[in-house]
This record gives C-alpha cells, structure tokens and sequence, in this order.
C-alpha cells in the first residue's frame, strides 16, 4: 500500500555571495519566503522548510494551502526527491509520479518522438513501456507530423502538450500535482482536464498545492497548511479552508483591502 511518512523534515538553502546584511534586512521584511537564519559556516540560509511531520495513508487526498512562497512546492520536491532534507527523514511506499516541472529533462533539439522516450524514461518508465504508449500520447498530442521536427519548433502551447501527455501516461501510486496546467485551447483543456482526473482517480496517493480553491475543493478531502516554511493546520479540508479564509479576510480588512 502506498504511504508517505516524513519526520521533523528540514530543507534550507545557503546564499552566497552579496551581503548577507542587507540580503537578511530585506528578506525579514517581506510578508512571505522562508525563514532567515545562518549555518554553522555562518552563510545566510533561507530555512524554506523547518520541522514538518506528517502521515499520509493510502486513498488520502491532500491539498496544500498557504501564502505565495510558505513552502508548498518545495515540500512538493521533497517527496518527489529532487530536494534532500537537510534535517530530518523520510519513508515513501510506491512509486511517485511529480506533475510539475513537466517539461524537466527534455530535449529542444530532439523530436517530439523522441522527448516522448526521454520523458517517460525519466518519469521511471522502461523502455517497453514507453514504445507501448506512444501511439497513445501521440494521438492525445493531436500534434501529428510536428512529433517528427524538433521540439524548438514547437509553440510554448505545443510543447506544454506534449510535456503533459507524456508525464499523465504513467500509472501514478503517489500523484504529486502543481497548480494547474495550462495545455492549450479551449477544446483541447478539456481533454485534458479529464485526463487529468482520471489520472488522479488512478492514484493511490494524491498531494496538490494550488491557490485555486474550487480544484481544491473538488480532489481533495484533507488539508495541510503551511506558513515560512512550517506546517500551522492540518485537518479535514472544508474546516481548514475556513480557519484560512478566516484569516484571509482579517488581513485583507486589516490592509485596508475590503471596503465597508
């Protein structure tokens, strides 16, 4: 059975180079990012993540909320393992499918046919697996001949296509999914909106970040919010959505935002 388990993880990221003064004053000062502090070399750190446990068992949907820069996508590449803790552990059961960064590892100067080799081998796939699925991504591309010219040739619409056809032909255990994906015209988001719900339906495990509270609202049954980088609420999603809101609300008041 899938699972993710982490435990008192840590990620901080040194800065170097420039002052560290004047870089820790104006980071300070911003209302969203990631804890200022210094390693034991004394580097300025951005402490993007700080303490974070958690347990998700199969079947859980869990979605990630919080301000610009609280620490939802890098706890994303966390689990995905494209971040190593710096503090900390992790156990995950199951093999991880990261719908973010779609377009990693892929080749602007290879053909469309072969970026479809190239993205399904990264995202863990044989090489008997991807021939299997490639008349299948090629079709749902709707991109026919441009799939034999290279991908420098495609418009940024027509190469999102074919990044996100070829990342949802895996069958993912652990979804991890970023925001939503921009794949093109109106008729073609629409195939690929059902696709990406039935990919979701598909995995074991589904953990999104999204300020979009509707798609929020519509996947997931838990929500786990985060602030500078630690975890603040977690709970079932209706009720953490509301102590957000909440709070929302009495900054935007508070900011002179909402009229009377």
């Amino acid at each position: 059975m899938t699972s993710i388990a982490l435990e008192d993880v840590g990620v901080s990221f040194p800065i170097y180079g420039g002052s560290a003064r004047s870089l820790r004053n104006r980071l300070v000062s911003s209302a969203t990012g990631g804890r200022i502090g210094s390693d034991q070399r004394a580097r300025t750190c951005v402490e993007a993540l700080a303490g974070i446990t958690l347990k998700v068992e199969h079947g859980e949907r869990v979605a990630l909320i919080g301000h610009n820069g609280a620490g939802k996508t890098t706890l994303l590449r966390v689990l995905a393992g494209i971040y190593p803790p710096l503090a900390g552990r992790i156990r995950i059961e199951g093999r991880i499918a990261p719908i973010f960064d779609i377009g990693l590892g892929m080749d602007p100067d290879a053909t469309g046919y072969d970026n479809i080799r190239i993205r399904g081998l990264y995202l863990g796939l044989s090489r008997r697996e991807v021939e299997s699925r490639i008349d299948d991504i090629a079709e749902f591309t709707e991109l026919g001949s441009f799939l034999d010219m290279p991908m420098r040739t495609y418009s940024a619409g027509m190469q999102t296509r074919l990044a996100f056809a070829v990342s949802t032909s895996v069958e993912p255990e652990i979804l991890l999914l970023d925001e939503g994906i921009g794949a093109g015209d109106a008729s073609f988001m629409r195939r690929a909106n059902q696709r990406l719900r039935s990919f979701v339906e598909r995995s074991g495990i589904l953990v999104l970040a999204s300020h979009d509270d509707g798609l929020l609202a519509g996947l997931c049954g838990r929500a786990i919010r985060l602030e500078h980088g630690r975890m603040v609420d977690d709970g079932p999603f209706a009720e953490v959505m509301e102590r957000y809101r909440a709070l929302r609300d009495a900054a935007a008041l508070a900011d002179g935002d909402v009229g009377p």
